[in-house]
């Protein structure tokens, strides 16, 4: 691919467009626009970062970067784990962070109309503020909604409410062309055609930039309450998650927890976890509208978790406990980062039945490669997060280490009918891996979709092919 390199009439023209206060260039550029979260995937300088502000002007500057031939790399937060919003071939990095307001909370629709600049946390408290819910919770909160729909985010409460592409029902999109088109709205269904919402959810900015979301929302439970229940081991962890779903309780989430990476987590927080009895542990938590429903539910769910060997069960009922079990769980990801020198990630998701054998395998191939793996997630739904960690290993070394153990991890979640990413996307940094995953002819079936919205590949190019 071979794209114009940004001038200074190019500049002039962004900047009459956003403010010269909205456009950055050379060492104005903030070193954090070079990277996300993982800085092991590299680091790549766009030449302009343009900071938008409404769709008219991300509409301006798509259609001049498409006349010009300059490639633009939409970002939110920059919370991503697989190098989906980094400017690969420099251009324009087009950041929708500014474009932050609630436009409007519609009770009567249980709706929200949002730009995509809106943080998680934001819309997560300002929905409970009115009595209602946005269901969807990854475990960055600081993420923008607009990054969570681009790669159809999950997080913990999936098990019971789905994923983000389940609370996406409008949606305002600019193409490459800079036209404006308008998807979907606040109808509860619709069976119009093609669904081209579902086809921009989780497409990484590679098909066109979301300036505007509507999203569903449902009524605020009244009641929660989380049990840690602690086991022998994580196959016996496992091999119980069935048994809860088959008992009608209906988790909201349903979490595994290991020893090792609890340990981290309060050494990192200066935090004390209330129990460290066990090698493994499952994290339920339940919703309900009354405390009689969920008191019945839970007894249900905890003895479920007797009867297939849990050591005990610890109820979480109050907010000094489920503040120090839910903040170190939130705190997992970090806590394992500062604990090396360098990591990678696995974001597989595995049929529930399989947990089992592909953790059996992660445990063989640390032993194998002599690596240090962290290893927490989402069991109720199946997705893995595994974190390979660089410690003291040196550079050449862990380059193959590293390589190795990914091609092992992604071939044994293919063998096991599983898929390469749950939650985080592919990005640039796992692509490689896909082909191997969906086959030739899947891939091309992508292509030409990327073709049909993007013919010069100018939009968030290099990333999931």
């Amino acid at each position: 691919m071979k794209y114009n390199k940004v001038t200074d009439r190019d500049i002039e023209f962004l900047t009459g467009i956003c403010g010269k206060e909205h456009v950055f260039t050379g060492s104005d550029i903030h070193e954090d626009f070079t990277h996300d979260e993982m800085t092991i995937y590299g680091k790549f300088s766009p030449e302009v970062v343009v900071e938008a502000r409404s769709t008219e002007q991300v509409s301006d500057i798509m259609k001049y970067a498409d006349s010009h031939n300059i490639p633009v790399t939409p970002r939110g937060s920059g919370t991503g784990l697989c190098g989906n919003a980094v400017a690969l071939y420099g251009g324009i990095l087009l950041s929708l962070a500014k474009m932050d307001k609630i436009l409007e909370f519609d009770n009567d629709n249980f709706t929200t109309t949002v730009e995509p600049g809106v943080l998680l946390m934001t819309l997560a408290e300002e929905a409970i503020n009115r009595g209602m819910m946005y269901p969807p919770d990854p475990g960055e909160k600081s993420a923008t909604i607009g990054g969570n729909v681009m790669t159809n985010a999950g997080g913990m409460r999936a098990i019971k409410y789905g994923v983000t592409r389940d609370y996406v029902l409008g949606m305002t999109a600019v193409l490459i062309s800079g036209e404006i088109i308008n998807i979907g709205g606040k109808v509860v269904k619709n069976s119009s055609g093609y669904s081209i919402k579902d086809l921009l959810i989780g497409s990484e900015g590679t098909l066109a930039v979301i300036t505007q979301l509507t999203l569903k929302l449902i009524p605020l439970p009244e009641e929660s309450l989380s049990l840690l229940i602690p086991f022998d081991n994580l196959r016996q962890c496992f091999e119980t998650v069935p048994k809860i779903l088959q008992s009608r309780t209906y988790p909201t989430a349903i979490e595994f927890l290991q020893l090792q990476v609890i340990e981290a987590a309060e050494e990192y927080l200066g935090l004390h976890f209330p129990d460290k009895s066990a090698e493994a542990y499952i994290l339920l938590t339940f919703d309900a509208n009354s405390k009689q429903e969920l008191t019945r539910i839970y007894q249900k769910a905890a003895d479920v978790c007797l009867e297939c060997g849990a050591k005990d069960v610890f109820i979480s009922d109050t907010e000094e406990r489920q503040t120090s079990i839910w903040k170190a769980r939130g705190a997992f990801l970090e806590a394992i980062k500062t604990s090396t020198s360098e990591m990678d990630e696995c974001d597989v998701v595995i049929p529930r039945t399989k947990l089992s054998p592909f953790m059996d395998h992660v445990d063989e191939l640390e032993q194998k490669e002599n690596l240090r793996i962290q290893s927490f997630g989402h069991a109720g739904d199946g997705n893995l997060h595994i974190y390979l960690c660089k410690d003291n290993i040196e550079d050449s070394v862990w380059k193959d280490k590293c390589e190795a153990a990914m091609n092992s991890l992604y071939e044994k979640s293919k063998e096991l009918g599983g898929q390469i990413s749950g939650e985080h996307g592919i990005g640039h940094a796992k692509n490689k891996f896909l082909k191997n995953s969906l086959g030739e002819t899947t891939i091309n079936l992508m292509h030409s979709i990327k073709r049909c919205f993007d013919p010069k590949e100018l939009l968030n190019p290099g990333k999931i092919f």
